[in-house]
């Protein structure tokens, strides 16, 4: 897991050229104008879905993972989002099998911390990161951009 300002992105470009290509896409988009809902920016190997979730409570917020992708969350509108946090390898309460096809697995253990995203931030969930996003009080606008490993 990354949390950093977008100021700082270029930090991670040699990470992934599609991370790189994807930060691009972020700084170079009017994330106010776009519709809500998936937008491919790079075919399936970068997109992005545009959200404006109404923001819940910690009980309400179930850890996920993922296997093919990469997760850049920023929050474009709103005042602060809340994730849980917790290593992949320590969760042991799954809500399911794994979902190939939506690239997601629930769980339901407690997170074993938290951080507060605010606009101008963001941060990268890889694999190994359990996370419980979109905690907090609220409606916000948010974008999660999906980058192929």
């Amino acid at each position: 897991m990354i949390f950093d300002s977008l100021k700082n992105s270029a930090l991670y470009y040699c990470m992934s050229p599609r991370l790189e290509k994807a930060f691009g896409y972020i700084a170079s988009t009017d994330w106010e104008k776009m519709e809500p809902g998936i937008h491919e920016l790079d075919g399936r190997d970068i997109y992005v879905n545009v959200m404006e979730p109404a923001l819940k409570k910690p009980a309400d917020a179930k850890l996920e993972i993922h296997d093919a992708y990469i997760d850049i969350q920023v929050l474009i509108r709103g005042e602060q989002e809340t994730f849980g946090w917790s290593e992949r390898a320590d969760l042991r309460k799954p809500l399911g099998a794994f979902d190939a096809e939506k690239d997601i697995q629930l769980f339901d253990d407690e997170p074993q911390t938290f951080y507060t995203l605010r606009p101008g931030q963001f941060t990268i969930l890889f694999p190994e990161d359990g996370h419980a996003p979109m905690i907090g009080e609220g409606d916000v606008r948010k974008i999660i951009v999906k980058v192929r490993r």
